[in-house]
């Protein structure tokens, strides 16, 4: 299907013509993980950078036996960046911030997690349980800049669902506690993410 829709926007190209904004070439991924399958669409138009290194990971396989790791109900599910022990995966170097591209933070969006400086995302991602505006980009500096959204979940919101009411807390290693909330006591393991569009 992705190559026929190619073919039908080549050739409006080559009548002259847009080709409309269904034809776009958008990368169809899925994460499969222990509670299901999440179809995603990614935007490389509008966060190209992102959209590139999320698929250098994947294609990577940097994903494979990683965990959601951070799951607040009505608010999102991180992962891509621990394992099964809570070892934490090495990474590249951190990306430009894109959350300045019009996409905003709403439920089933795709976005890049990083720490209180703007431009420090590496792998680990989120999808957003509800609409969290207060997530979205609002100025160029460190209070504002927000998070990236990259992608969207197309099937599989019902797991997203499930995941995110499943219960948490502490994640304790030795007896000594790694995290101190917010990991889900049954571990939710992304099993692989692989391409859709061939």
């Amino acid at each position: 299907m992705r190559r026929l829709l190619a073919a039908v926007a080549t050739l409006f190209i080559l009548l002259g013509t847009t080709p409309p904004a269904a034809f776009a070439d958008n990368p169809e991924l899925r994460i499969e993980t222990t509670r299901g399958p999440i179809t995603v669409e990614l935007y490389p138009d509008q966060a190209p950078a992102t959209v590139a290194n999320f698929l250098e990971y994947v294609d990577a396989g940097f994903y494979t036996g990683t965990v959601f790791h951070r799951v607040i109900e009505n608010f999102m599910i991180q992962g891509g960046g621990f394992d099964q022990e809570m070892r934490k995966k090495t990474t590249r170097a951190p990306i430009k911030n894109e959350a300045d591209n019009g996409l905003k933070n709403q439920r089933g969006t795709l976005a890049m997690a990083r720490t209180m400086e703007p431009h420090s995302a590496t792998a680990q991602f989120f999808i957003n349980h509800k609409d969290n505006s207060f997530l979205d980009h609002k100025s160029k500096d460190r209070r504002g800049w927000g998070y990236a959204v990259f992608g969207k979940v197309t099937d599989g919101m019902e797991v997203v669902d499930e995941i995110a009411t499943t219960p948490t807390g502490p994640f304790l290693k030795d007896g000594k506690e790694v995290f101190s909330k917010d990991v889900p006591q049954d571990a939710v393991v992304i099993e692989k993410i692989t391409r859709l569009d061939g």
